[in-house]
């Protein structure tokens, strides 16, 4: 294939696949496509190990990572936040909502302790070391979320030879990332599985390529809601270089999901993967459940926090649930949620992670050539 994504990646096929797992990332590169390692939820050392891990099984195949430093947070400019200051920060009304929503389902809201100087989730001082981290790995891509990447992120990776990729979900985002200096735009429709826009994918790609056109040449990956080889036809077809994938992994049998959380993604539709700031603080496309219902819809909520606060309160609140789903608890299943995008309809069972890039495949050539033949015709 001639997409420039597979030069400068130097990949078969312009498949890419986000996940936390480091089985997925690995199966997925081994069968031809790019993995992407989700780091955010990483410490420099337990990255390490995990990088390492991905170095033994992927037989020398590229892969990537990715991580998260927000442009807009509600600690934004303060230093040294670490988990506990912002503990200190969480109103007592909305912990006490959130400890009676989960004793309504039979839940014990428990709490992780955590070391003093822990930093704050998103931490971008954490993200540029877990940056320098993955440096001594063979990386071939970085990724960054919500927002231009710090300059120090962009040096990084001109200095190492190395991509650098940044999600969008508007035009005026991919020009301000353009002019930053990325390499490659991940164009994030509304269909996406976590933190996303407004707008659909089949609008934003062919916009933001139209809009970057006569100021530089720089590849865009097609992003949500991306679940088979003909939807990725289709968004290449519109000119984008391949396709940025998340939520087709999370039904693999590799995924870091509960078998709670995959039965609940087969008997899903579209419909049921809603946008909720229930669980960051930020609008984030999630499986609905009665944690989304209780802070969207419910009229005694308190209102979700902004990030990064939320995500404290969510963090205790969803270990406690898995645990209590997971012990058997069947009402705690109601609450069992995960980010997912509107192509959990598409996802009728689990498969491996290999299958599913071999689908892509097959599914891509052949729209190709059904394409081809009505050209022809």
């Amino acid at each position: 294939m001639k997409s420039p994504i597979c030069d400068m990646l130097g990949i078969e096929f312009p498949l890419l696949a986000f996940s936390h797992c480091r089985d997925v990332v690995a199966a997925v590169s081994r069968a031809g496509g790019f993995g992407v390692l989700g780091a955010t939820v990483h410490t420099p050392d337990t990255l390490e190990r995990e990088l390492k891990w991905i170095d033994d099984h992927v037989d020398g195949k590229p892969y990537g990572i990715d991580v998260l430093i927000p442009e807009n947070i509600s600690t934004s400019g303060e230093k040294d936040v670490t988990w506990k200051s912002l503990e200190a920060r969480v109103p007592q009304e909305h912990r006490t909502y959130t400890r009676e929503l989960l004793k309504k389902y039979d839940i014990e809201l428990t709490t992780t302790e955590v070391a003093a100087d822990q930093p704050q989730p998103f931490d971008a001082k954490t993200a540029l070391q877990l940056l320098e981290v993955s440096f001594n790995h063979p990386i071939r891509l970085i990724a960054n979320a919500l927002g231009v990447p710090p300059k120090a992120m962009i040096e990084m990776g001109k200095t190492h030879g190395v991509p650098v990729a940044a999600l969008v979900g508007a035009k005026e985002h991919a020009l301000r990332q353009v002019a930053a200096g990325v390499d490659i735009l991940v164009v994030q429709g509304t269909e996406a599985g976590g933190h996303c826009g407004e707008v659909s994918t089949m609008v934003l790609v062919p916009e933001v390529i139209k809009a970057i056109k006569e100021i530089r040449d720089v590849p865009v990956l097609a992003a949500g809601g991306i679940m088979t080889g003909r939807q990725m036809a289709a968004c290449m077809a519109m000119g984008a270089a391949g396709a940025w994938t998340g939520s087709v992994w999370l039904a693999t049998v590799e995924a870091e999901t509960s078998e709670i959380f995959r039965e609940k993604m087969i008997a899903a539709s579209s419909r049921d993967a809603v946008r909720s700031k229930g669980r960051t603080g930020k609008p984030a496309r999630q499986l609905r459940s009665v944690w989304t219902d209780a802070w969207d819809r419910a009229p005694d909520s308190p209102g979700a926090l902004p990030m990064p606060l939320q995500s404290i309160i969510s963090r205790d609140a969803f270990n406690s649930i898995d645990r209590a789903a997971a012990s058997g608890n069947a009402k705690a299943r109601d609450l069992v949620s995960y980010f997912v995008g509107q192509g959990v309809g598409l996802i009728d069972s689990v498969k491996s992670a290999g299958a599913v890039v071999q689908e892509f495949k097959e599914e891509f050539a052949e729209a190709v050539d059904h394409m081809n033949a009505l050209v022809a015709e």
